[in-house]
């Protein structure tokens, strides 16, 4: 390694580290801001939160990576060509690209260590993280008793303390409805004049110990075969009320409740769950087309003749019976029909044979002959004229049955629409499902590519603007950082609508910012500006003479 490379590199990874946990407490605050309501008050120990923000961290690895690139990128160069290094080292005979190389396998380790976490941590990360947000936001708040306020914090109980001393365990005008047993129409309070509060040493129960009072309770008013019901009053000069405060503790979820997510998956259980997805959709096909297929009754008569057939041998030589809704279409009448295909029947039985101690024996296919007997018959019952007169299918039936069969084909039309409705409903979710499936998966590897690509948008920029420190480098790191993401949202909200194929959607932000870091690479090699303003000065120029010329020859 050259010293130049070792200048290079040594410059670039303190700005590195030190941007890439500025955009990762960026990152985590905006996260943190959303879900602050679900996490204050909760009771959640200094532990808990400290566990809860670690994973959190972790989780935005690989958003923080490509900023951190971005930022870094670009100041080094920017020192470089403030300081004129750049110009030193290109006037040496070195390219721009020759004094990115150093930084080009720095990036591509970047990128491997980003698809490493995607793939690895981010997944744990996530699990973890949103198992005890979804514990934190199913947690009662900490117990907090105000004055003059009815605390329903304890399951079952209201209470009301009209009166606390400073010292927060003396109580006053103290008040207690015992709801579980007013919901079953038995009636139990409790109003006290003062007492004491206080919590165990363990911290496991709340005791009021409370003094000169009075409790209400009412009998069930609805038991038994009478409307009356007791009602007991009872004094007391100490009356000890213990709460248990288990429940305010933070209970564990069990994680394999959040392990399914796609979020939560690497990428070899995401192309599993990819296939079972497939394997759902092409199930659920195969089920609306059976369910279709019983109801299609014109089709029935090929299954009958083809199931009849299947025990018939390869080798007789028998004429094959090929019989459509097509073809009967084309005959002038269905008895026609049904007559050719009754004599082939009765041919194909006729002259049907097996071998018999190595002889062909003639046998009789008693099943086919009676299939289509019964088909034909009913043909030729139901139909005595050219099919082309009827104006409609229900016409060829009897006038008695016209009526029951209309009615059964509309109960089987409304039941074959209500369960293609469904399976569509299903279908579409299925698939959006799956879009969101493939879409983190080749995120893992769109988001470690854009490592790299975000050097040759902040190298080439650092040489242009020639500005090191944190003002400009913060400045493009943010405006392309922005276009990454949005165009990334954007077009995943596409790939979700069905307008993108997702493989191109995951892809495409990538394929946009690409080219724009050719386009300032190639600038900066030249040291060309980045848009050339003269052509647009010459014409407002020529604006500008054009407009007082005219002034001019007016006066």
């Amino acid at each position: 390694m050259k010293k130049i490379d070792k200048l290079l590199l040594t410059s670039f990874f303190p700005p590195f580290v030190v941007t890439f946990f500025i955009a990762l407490f960026v990152l985590i605050m905006q996260t943190l801001w959303v879900y602050i309501d679900d996490i204050i008050g909760k009771g959640a120990s200094l532990g808990m939160i400290t566990e809860f923000m670690f994973y959190l961290s972790v989780s935005h690895f690989i958003m923080a990576l490509p900023i951190a690139v971005l930022i870094s990128s670009v100041m080094v160069m920017g020192n470089l060509a403030e300081h004129y290094e750049l110009s030193s080292m290109k006037s040496a005979g070195l390219s721009l690209i020759r004094v990115m190389r150093p930084l080009m396998f720095a990036c591509a380790g970047v990128a491997i260590f980003s698809w490493l976490t995607a793939n690895f941590l981010t997944p744990i990360a996530n699990l973890k993280f949103k198992s005890r947000l979804y514990d934190m936001r199913k947690q009662k708040p900490t117990l907090n008793m105000e004055e003059g306020i009815f605390n329903d914090d304890f399951e079952g109980y209201r209470v009301r303390i009209g009166e606390k001393a400073a010292d927060n365990q003396t109580i006053k005008d103290v008040f207690i409805a015992n709801h579980i047993t007013a919901q079953k129409d038995r009636l139990n309070e409790l109003i006290a004049k003062g007492g004491f509060m206080y919590t165990t040493p363990d911290e496991r129960f709340l005791v009021m110990e409370l003094e000169d009072g009075e409790q209400f309770q009412e009998g069930n008013r609805y038991a038994g075969n009478t409307n009356r019901a007791p009602f007991v009053r009872t004094s007391f000069e100490k009356y000890t009320k213990i709460f248990d405060m288990q429940e305010f503790d933070i209970n564990r979820t069990d994680e394999e409740l959040f392990r399914t997510h796609y979020s939560m998956l690497s990428m070899s259980q995401l192309v599993e769950a990819i296939d079972s997805i497939d394997q759902q959709v092409l199930d659920r096909k195969e089920t609306v087309s059976t369910y279709v297929d019983q109801y299609i009754n014109a089709l029935k008569p090929l299954k009958l003749v083809e199931e009849a057939t299947e025990n018939t041998p390869k080798d007789t030589g028998a004429i094959n019976l090929d019989i459509s809704v097509a073809d009967t279409l084309k005959e002038d009448s269905i008895p026609t029909l049904a007559n050719k295909a009754n004599s082939k029947l009765k041919y194909d039985a006729k002259y049907s044979t097996k071998k018999v101690g190595g002889k062909k024996v003639p046998v009789k296919n008693r099943k086919i002959t009676n299939v289509m007997k019964l088909k034909t018959k009913v043909a030729a019952q139901t139909i005595d004229k050219p099919l082309k007169e009827y104006k409609s299918i229900l016409e060829t039936f009897p006038e008695t049955k016209r009526q029951p069969y209309s009615t059964k084909a509309i109960q089987h039309a409304r039941s074959i629409k209500s369960n293609s409705e469904s399976a569509y409903r299903f279908l579409v979710k299925t698939k959006e499902k799956r879009i969101k499936h493939v879409f983190e998966l080749y995120s893992k590897y769109s988001f470690a590519v854009v490592c790299f690509v975000f050097l040759f948008i902040g190298a080439p920029m650092g040489a242009l603007v020639r500005k090191g420190g944190f003002g400009y480098p913060l400045l493009i790191a943010i405006i392309f950082f922005m276009l990454f993401i949005t165009l990334t949202l954007t077009f995943k909200r596409m790939a979700e609508a069905f307008v993108v194929p997702p493989i191109l959607a995951v892809w495409l932000p990538n394929l946009i910012i690409l080219p724009i870091g050719f386009f300032l690479t190639y600038k900066a090699m030249n040291d060309a500006k980045v848009f050339d303003t003269t052509r647009i000065q010459a014409v407002f120029q020529w604006i500008v003479e054009r407009f007082q010329r005219k002034k001019k020859t007016k006066y």
